[in-house]
C-alpha cells in the first residue's frame, strides 16, 4: 500500500472514529435510542431519559453538529429525529451482534464503563 492510500485509510478511520464516538456516549445513545422510532421534543426527551434540559440540549447539539439528527420546528416546538433510517439500522445490527459476543463484552476489561 503507498503512502498516499495510506493516509486516505487514515483520514477515513478517523472519520469513521467520529460517527463511533457519536454513539460511544451512553446518554447520547440513550437519545438515539428515544429517537429510533419517532420525533420528540426536547422537554419530552428529558421526561424520558431523566437527563437535565441542559444536558439534553448539549448532546442533541452535538449529535445534530455531526448530522445524527435533525431538527424540524413545529410552532413553538423544536422536535428531533434520527437523519437517516440507516442509524436505526445499525442499531439492529448492534443488538444482533451483542446477542452473540454479549459475554465476551461483558468480561471485557479494556472498555470500562463509565459510572
Amino acid at each position: 500500500m503507498d503512502t498516499e492510500q495510506l493516509s486516505i485509510d487514515k483520514q477515513a478511520l478517523k472519520i469513521k472514529a467520529k460517527l463511533f464516538r457519536g454513539f460511544a456516549d451512553p446518554s447520547r445513545l440513550m437519545l438515539i435510542e428515544v429517537l429510533r422510532n419517532e420525533k420528540k421534543s426536547v422537554g419530552e426527551l428529558v421526561e424520558i431519559t431523566g437527563l437535565s434540559q441542559p444536558n439534553v440540549s448539549n448532546h442533541l447539539r452535538c449529535l445534530a453538529d455531526c448530522d445524527l439528527v435533525k431538527r424540524e420546528r413545529d410552532g413553538r416546538y423544536i422536535y428531533y429525529s434520527l437523519s437517516d433510517k440507516r442509524i436505526k439500522t445499525i442499531l439492529q445490527k448492534s443488538e444482533q451482534l451483542l446477542s452473540e459476543v454479549a459475554k465476551g463484552l461483558y468480561d471485557c476489561t479494556r472498555y470500562q464503563s463509565k459510572k
